[in-house]
């Protein structure tokens, strides 16, 4: 299940929430979301410990919401307790500020 775009850009807003595009870096240059850091999906379960904080909350995107799905599993499987799923980075755009 997605999380509303107006809800994680609530959740960046009021409770710093992390904003991660698990897509390859060629896709995240291509098309950036404002204040995500890219941590390609294959990067996760090493590189997402070490740059994100587990105390906050995690939004999770990618191009369609699958690799976004599997990045939110194994994070939570790491011990995050917040993370959510954005789905496709274009839901971003589909809601205002």
């Amino acid at each position: 299940m997605f999380i509303p775009c107006e809800d994680a850009k609530r959740l960046i807003k009021e409770k710093s929430a992390q904003l991660v595009d698990v897509r390859t870096p060629e896709e995240f240059e291509s098309s950036k979301l404002p204040g995500a850091i890219n941590i390609p999906l294959q990067d996760i379960d090493r590189v997402g410990v070490s740059r994100l904080l587990k105390e906050k909350p995690v939004v999770v995107f990618c191009r369609s919401g699958q690799r976004s799905h599997m990045a939110m599993q194994i994070l939570i499987s790491q011990g995050f307790k917040e993370v959510h799923n954005l789905g496709s980075y274009m839901a971003w755009n589909q809601c205002s500020d």
